[in-house]
């Protein structure tokens, strides 16, 4: 299976009220592996980084100190 050069992840958190926010965020393949083996992506930043498996799972990784990393849903981009 090819490994996609990019992702889309959409994080979705409450809102105000009863509404629902969510937010998109397009992140790159680099040439480190994550804990699990796979590739690590991330955003333009550099805060932002994911370990994605071939099949689609995600692992977001901590990039600083006092981070709590939710996990999004993942599309890849052709």
């Amino acid at each position: 299976m090819k490994t996609q050069d990019q992702y889309r992840l959409t994080f979705t958190h409450p809102g105000s009220g009863t509404s629902v926010v969510t937010d998109e965020v397009i992140v790159e393949r680099t040439d480190a592996l994550g804990p699990g083996g796979n590739p690590v992506y991330c955003d333009p930043t550099g805060i932002l980084r994911a370990e994605i498996s071939p099949a689609g799972e995600v692992r977001m990784l901590a990039s600083g100190a006092y981070q709590s990393p939710i996990n999004p849903s993942v599309e890849p981009i052709p």
